[in-house]
């Protein structure tokens, strides 16, 4: 999957855009709702889906210019963002206030209304999809065109204009950034505490959910919940901090032990969660608590540091404001990789003097598992091998036989197979089936509108993760039905080249993430081509499939290193607009080797806890090096013994052949030809990425001495 970029909702993208093959559901012409825009100021007539939009925009501007709805403060613009007050990677129903506005189903965008004009800025990526879910009243911009956000705010409003935003949704550090840049401009950006789109939503908008919560037992978790508040308060100490504000969902899952069903694909509920030296206070709906749950948290009579009292919701920023008195430093959240950190709100709740802006200690404690979380991430993953290996043997047999699948079907079949297994609490992400030229689309998911169907003429990228009770799951692979052609064999086998580089490297704790990411691009570089995502993000244990602070992508700024105990992915890709895209990933462990350099750090090393078999038919053997195809068949023979084991036991006997002839041995031995070959392309490729290695030290190095 990949990293921070991957899609939670449908990918609706315009039939004009897409090249209409035989045997594809979806080839009827269908123009982009964004073809009736003559230009970009003329407004078409509108029907239908478009007319409701663009009710709802009349009906938010007639509330940013009422006195009563604003807190008696008239804006002239006002900020949507895609976040809820956790900053959450996915969210509920209730909370896709940006959805509902503007009808965008994406992730990763902005938006901006004014009295006469919309905006939207959105990842590259997902560009194509805004142009054809949005109507002719919005601007459409890519996150790196120009003008930014600030820019096209001042160009659209006069100097003394307020624009206004719900400070509670809202990161802070993007908050301050933007009303440093709308100041220089003579705007201001004013905090309006009643959500105008919640406003226009009205009786119409969902119900928050409210589901019941659940302990996570100590069988799974491996540490008591105390035994983590004590760990986390020892760094109050060494940041010399009275409290600490827990904004994130999945950190409040992990240090209490608990897990929800608030939000989609993540186990985790809406709250907050206050800890100082005395006290603990969990603040969320007080109707969902148990009396296992009360039990759980010690919260009987609740009168020493070792108990959680519980609150509800909406009491935390009085009482950040009535606590902090009594404090002399609290920590607050900051941004770090995919966590945002915490809102505008609860920074807005505390004197600014108090605050220690700071990434919060427990993504480090989250990340590095504990050893019963280890192994229940590797049990997992065998059973989602199994889960895998059920699903693809199901598919080729009956292709076969003659059966149709789509894109949007086979996603179901695949849902359901890990639906069944043991543990499981279904998928950790939405499902990405992608076939021919979708699968060139790297954050592609199958929608009604755009479902193909799947023949043996291209590349099927199949992308998918589960959530088990005692670990998650994140797998790609690309397979061909028909007979691959000597280009996608080749493509196939750099991405593998590339994902096994990175795999079997033995490196010191002190290097970072950013600068693995050459082994796994290089053998796509010496391609001239790249992958626009990150070769490689954190997972979670029963938590979220993005987990801070692993980030293997070359463009990241955040430099946190590997320790032993974390769980990261490992996907290079290879993608060819409108023709097909190959994408293969495994999780990696992060192991201790046991070694230390005489200076004192320890050498690191991976292994791979993914156990699905690769495609043979998209292997050149004459590309791969002769330890390449050693560690292929290493790894083929630890699916076979734990994956073979679950599905004999499991009495799946057509899944156990299918993967038994996937995983055949592959001769080491190879040609005279085949050295040559190999050795061709991997001197050029060694000497690409050394030329690479040597410019980063060069430019690290004039950086230092500037």
């Amino acid at each position: 999957m990949m990293m921070e970029w991957k899609l939670a909702s449908t990918f609706l993208i315009a039939s004009t855009l897409l090249a209409a093959i035989p045997g594809t559901v979806a080839n009827s012409p269908r123009p982009a709702r964004r073809a009736k825009c003559v230009n970009r100021d003329r407004i078409q007539v509108y029907d239908g889906h478009d007319s409701m939009l663009h009710q709802r925009l009349t009906t938010l501007r007639n509330e940013m210019r009422t006195r009563p709805s604003t807190q008696s403060v008239e804006v002239d613009a006002y900020l949507v963002t895609p976040y809820d007050e956790h900053m959450s990677d996915h969210l509920m129903e209730s909370d896709q206030r940006l959805q509902f506005i503007s009808g965008f189903t994406g992730k990763n965008a902005q938006a901006v209304v004014t009295l006469k004009s919309a905006a939207l800025w959105v990842d590259p990526r997902y560009y194509d999809q805004a142009e054809y879910e949005l109507n002719c009243d919005w601007r459409i911009f890519r996150n790196d065109d120009r003008p930014n956000l600030a820019e096209w705010i001042s160009g659209e409003l006069k100097p003394e204009s307020k624009v206004g935003a719900d400070p509670q949704l809202v990161p802070h550090s993007f908050w301050i950034t933007l009303e440093r840049q709308l100041n220089s401009e003579f705007i201001k950006l004013v905090k309006i505490n009643r959500n105008l789109i919640d406003l226009v939503w009205g009786p119409n908008r969902p119900a928050p959910k409210l589901n019941s919560l659940k302990v996570h037992p100590l069988r799974f978790a491996g540490e008591r919940w105390e035994s983590k508040v004590n760990k986390l308060r020892s760094n109050f100490t060494s940041h010399r901090c009275d409290a600490m504000i827990v904004t994130s969902l999945t950190e409040i899952a992990y240090i209490l032990n608990l897990r929800g069903s608030d939000i989609p694909y993540t186990p985790v509920f809406k709250a907050y969660l206050l800890v100082s030296n005395r006290e603990i206070i969990l603040y969320t709906n007080k109707t969902r608590i148990s009396m296992g749950l009360i039990n759980h948290l010690k919260s009987h009579n609740c009168h020493n540091e070792y108990c959680v009292s519980i609150k509800e919701y909406e009491d935390v920023r009085r009482d950040l404001q009535t606590l902090s008195q009594h404090w002399k430093r609290i920590l607050v959240p900051s941004a770090v990789v995919f966590d945002l950190g915490a809102s505008e709100a609860i920074h807005s709740a505390l004197p600014r003097g108090l605050v220690l802006d700071k990434p919060s200690p427990i993504i480090f404690l989250r990340a590095q598992k504990n050893e019963i979380e280890k192994e229940g991430m590797k049990k997992a993953h065998i059973r989602d091998g199994v889960a895998m290996c059920e699903v693809l043997s199901f598919l080729e047999s009956r292709f076969l036989a003659g059966d149709t699948f789509t894109e949007l079907l086979l996603a179901r079949e695949i849902d359901r197979s890990r639906k069944i297994q043991n543990l499981s609490e279904g998928t950790s992400f939405e499902t990405i089936v992608a076939f021919g030229s979708h699968s060139a689309i790297p954050h592609y998911t199958p929608s009604n509108l755009t479902d193909f169907e799947i023949t043996e003429h291209n590349t099927l990228l199949i992308d998918s993760g589960g959530q088990y009770q005692d670990g998650t799951t994140d797998v790609s692979r690309t397979i061909h039905l028909g007979e691959p052609s000597p280009e996608q064999i080749r493509a196939y086998t750099n991405v593998l080249i590339g994902m096994i580089r990175l795999s079997v490297l033995i490196f010191p704790e002190n290097l970072q993430p950013a600068e693995l990411d050459a082994l796994a691009r290089g053998p796509v570089w010496g391609e001239m081509n790249d992958y626009p995502h990150g070769t490689g993000h954190g997972i979670g244990s029963y938590l979220s499939v993005h987990e801070s602070p692993i980030n293997v992508a070359y463009t990241t700024k955040q430099r946190y290193g590997f320790k032993e105990g974390y769980f990261f992915s490992n996907e290079p890709g290879y993608y060819k607009k409108g023709n097909y895209g190959i994408r293969l990933e495994n999780v990696l462990e992060v192991q201790d080797t046991g070694k230390v350099h005489p200076s004192g750090f320890k050498f690191l090393s991976f292994q791979d806890i993914t156990l699905v078999p690769f495609e043979p038919k998209m292997i050149d053997r004459s590309l791969l090096s002769g330890p390449e195809i050693k560690w292929i068949n290493d790894y083929n023979a630890r699916i076979r013994q734990l994956v073979g084991d679950e599905l004999k036991r499991k009495q799946k006997m057509d899944a156990f052949y299918w993967m038994m002839n996937k995983t055949r041995n592959i001769p080491e031995y190879k040609s005279d030809a085949d050295y040559q070959g190999s050795a061709t392309r991997t001197t050029a490729w060694t000497c690409r990425l050394l030329s690479f290695v040597f410019t980063a030290v060069v430019a690290n190095n004039l950086l230092i001495l500037g």
